[in-house]
């Protein structure tokens, strides 16, 4: 039982990287629980973008300074659904 134990853990930390977010950094968040982002769902981006990071709280999740239409929507998110900007 513990070797399929340690198995299953090497492969999950073998594949999940622990996000490195710092106060300052850009990042772009999901769109995918935006619902008053104008025009079709399956047309919209994907990610918006770029927000600069004010807080961490904790591993899990950072508080974004937004700006334009987003404004009104609460400004923590998971980090599950924040990418890191990187200009084009």
């Amino acid at each position: 039982m513990d070797d399929a134990f340690e198995y299953a853990k090497q492969k999950w930390e073998k594949s999940h990287k622990v996000p490195d977010f710092k106060v300052g950094d850009l990042v772009l968040a999901s769109t995918s629980n935006f619902n008053n982002i104008k025009g079709s769902k399956k047309l919209k981006d994907s990610y918006v973008g770029p927000f600069v990071i004010v807080t961490l709280h904790g591993a899990n999740a950072v508080q974004v300074e937004l700006s334009g239409e987003l404004q009104n929507k609460h400004p923590t998110f998971p980090v599950s659904l924040i990418n890191p900007y990187q200009p084009a």
